[in-house]
């Protein structure tokens, strides 16, 4: 067939402030393939958020311009489909060539054209990564990975890929580790006032809100609260330890533990929310993450952090900065333990109380031991205090 065919360049869209380039994860249509407006024509990956990119017009693919793995500018062509309603290309005709790449995956970076970027864009929710064949993967001198097929241990060895959003991960945790000098100091706080007014509302709460009453909002009013009096855990140390930015604002930063990786979206101005705005925003932001609907301005630009270990059971742990923040806070579980007590005639007495351990990791080059536990100390003292019904309104 001679005729010519129309066709649109899908491009590299935008996917979040400073955000210049994205990697080619995955192909979900190949040369000749139908595509409907609006439906998936491959995923790409940034440090931030995993993203569809979908074609902008129906159509068929006839050019795939960026292989898997390549690190493709906003902007630049990523695919090219004949509009439904032109001729289309016979059997036979030769696939759009596709751009040579560099030797180096991660490096092959596709030029930048001056398309708008108006392609339509879903987050995706999880990760699919693809099994990878052991046998054409080694390279010389390489440890060779037993065949599945052919190892009398038949299906004993799995080999992944590793996912872009896990090695991003696994990039900023030893960095933060290797730029700051991270130490964690941890306190025990009796919440009974907390599970108390807990227990009282949760019913009442759910119903009016929508949304189950857990500890964490409580956990998280006092920590925001107490920052007012603590500037140094909400400041940040430029990259050449010569000047400190102290935040006004606290732009929380909610670690969320999703199939695909740990996420951080960020809640805006969190020190001017109620506790029930918090437990709003907090399940809005986890709901963002597991269902892939997160995007990469969601999250950039927190100045404190805070992750609820506890979610899982576990009593404290010592978090990782989220850089270039200066501390992150911990949430453990809420347990019951004997706690020895005198009551009004002085007589000691033993209580069942409730309690949970914090841990704040924070940064020595800023932040000393006495600034932590007086941070701590605050945030105990206002939890230990309690709060009452008005606060849930």
């Amino acid at each position: 067939m001679t005729t010519t065919q129309e066709t649109t360049t899908v491009p590299m869209p935008a996917l979040g402030e400073n955000v210049t380039e994205g990697t080619v994860t995955r192909w979900l249509k190949q040369i000749g393939d139908t595509v409907d407006i609006d439906e998936p024509l491959l995923e790409v990956a940034t440090d931030k958020v995993d993203t569809e990119i979908a074609s902008p017009v129906a159509g068929v693919l006839v050019g795939m311009i960026a292989d898997e793995d390549a690190v493709v500018e906003i902007g630049a062509p990523l695919a090219l489909v004949a509009v439904h309603g032109t001729a289309q290309p016979e059997a036979d005709i030769t696939p759009q060539t596709q751009l040579p790449t560099d030797p180096d995956p991660q490096r092959a970076i596709v030029p930048a054209s001056d398309e708008k970027c108006s392609t339509a864009t879903r987050t995706i929710s999880a990760d699919r990564p693809a099994l990878v064949d052991s046998s054409s993967r080694t390279s010389p001198g390489a440890p060779e990975v037993p065949n599945p097929g052919t190892s009398d241990d038949a299906g004993a060895v799995r080999v992944e890929k590793l996912p872009r959003i896990r090695r991003t991960i696994a990039a900023r945790m030893v960095e933060s580790l290797h730029t700051a000098a991270q130490l964690t100091t941890v306190v025990e706080v009796d919440i009974a006032r907390i599970a108390a007014l807990r227990r009282d509302h949760k019913t009442v709460f759910h119903q009016r809100t929508g949304h189950k009453l857990s500890y964490l909002p409580f956990l998280t009013k006092a920590a925001v609260e107490s920052l007012e009096s603590n500037p140094v855990i909400n400041s940040a140390l430029d990259s050449d330890v010569t000047e400190v930015t102290y935040h006004r604002s606290v732009h929380l930063g909610m670690a969320v533990d999703s199939a695909k990786g740990l996420m951080v979206p960020v809640i805006r101005n969190a020190q001017n929310m109620t506790i029930t705005e918090l437990a709003h925003a907090i399940a809005a932001a986890a709901e963002s993450v597991r269902t892939g609907k997160v995007g990469a301005d969601d999250l950039t630009g927190g100045t404190f952090t805070i992750t609820n270990t506890g979610s899982r059971g576990a009593l404290f742990d010592t978090p990782i900065i989220n850089q270039p923040q200066s501390a992150i806070l911990g949430t453990g579980a809420v347990v019951e333990r004997l706690k020895p007590a005198y009551d009004a005639a002085g007589n000691l007495t033993i209580a069942v109380v409730p309690t949970v351990h914090l841990s704040l990791s924070y940064d020595h080059r800023i932040v000393d031991g006495a600034d932590a536990a007086r941070y701590l100390t605050d945030v105990k003292d206002r939890l230990e205090k309690g709060y009452t019904a008005a606060d849930l309104t």
